[in-house]
């Protein structure tokens, strides 16, 4: 099939890369969001899926909207067959859905109808989910209501942070949507309505769901670092002092709530439950370190507390 690939982020790179080293189907161009500033240059750069069509030469359109009448006017022109779509992070009007003979499919990082929205990697951990998944289905108006072709699974480890498993997620999922392709170009696979049971939505996260509260039980404490580690990040204040966390470790000993341990084997932190064990810490302006480098330089008074 002739298509045009729709996605920003790096964990659509691993879908582009398997649909363009594909014998069957041919990325026409690709849909991208526009550039943007990143980084501490704050430099204006290319989404991780518009730099690897440039690197094998694919047509690249960046529309502020998915709604431009000259965006709209060139893919009809292109005329694919289907556009398949990771992660692009806009929604496409009925319009520019209705172009392509076999519609727009979705590779969705979840077990559809759970965790609808921008975040369902983050969303699965966060609430302690064993088991998740990926999803290829037809995107219709509705937020990731369309009815689904295809799944993979994947166990969450006690580990997992949403970085890490995000990006298993993208591997074996760009193989489901290659392999979904082939079916729907083939005529083998048929999308099946989603369950009305079962429907969960995972709204994006923003810095403020970062905020590390310690009156929280130890494991749902983990479980939100973990998930929103790498971005939105997580942070705290101990102290007074604004600092980033990496993935805590769990403890059977109980401190007092929100109080701040150090010892020769660590920095600890007492939660609702049991208490934590800091990991890496990142303070302001600085480097992540272990958090006992960071306690000792920060000379951390008895009775210092999280908040």
């Amino acid at each position: 099939m002739r298509v045009v690939f729709a996605g920003t982020p790096e964990p659509a790179v691993p879908s582009l890369r398997c649909l363009l080293e594909s014998s069957r189907h041919e990325v026409i161009a690709v849909l991208t969001r526009p550039d943007a500033v990143a980084g501490r240059g704050r430099k204006v750069t290319r989404s991780p899926v518009a730099r690897l069509a440039d690197e094998h030469g694919i047509p690249v359109f960046t529309p502020q909207r998915p709604t431009d009448p000259e965006f709209i006017a060139q893919l009809t022109e292109l005329a694919p067959d289907c556009c398949p779509v990771v992660a692009y992070g806009a929604l496409l009007p009925q319009p520019v859905l209705d172009i392509p003979r076999f519609g727009w499919i979705n590779l969705h990082f979840s077990l559809l109808p759970a965790w609808r929205g921008a975040a369902p990697v983050q969303a699965a951990i966060d609430a302690g989910d064993e088991i998740t998944g990926a999803s290829t289905f037809q995107i219709e108006a509705g937020l990731d209501t369309g009815p689904v072709f295809g799944m993979v699974t994947e166990k969450i480890s006690v580990t997992d942070t949403a970085g890490i498993l995000l990006q298993r997620l993208a591997d074996s999922g760009a193989g489901l949507l290659e392999a979904t392709l082939d079916g729907v170009e083939d005529g083998t696979v048929r999308a099946i309505a989603q369950s009305t049971e079962g429907v969960s939505y995972a709204p994006k996260l923003g810095v403020e769901d970062g905020h590390i509260r310690w009156d929280q039980p130890a494991l749902a404490i983990s479980r939100r670092i973990r998930a929103v580690t790498p971005a939105p990040g997580a942070w705290t204040e101990i102290g007074g002092t604004r600092v980033k966390l990496g993935p805590v470790e769990l403890v059977e000993e109980v401190l007092p709530e929100r109080v701040v341990e150090v010892r020769k084997s660590g920095v600890y932190l007492g939660t609702a439950t049991t208490a934590v064990r800091l990991g890496q810490v990142q303070p302001q302006g600085k480097r992540m370190m272990a958090a006992l480098d960071w306690a000792r330089g920060a000379r951390l008074q008895p009775g210092t507390v999280g908040e």
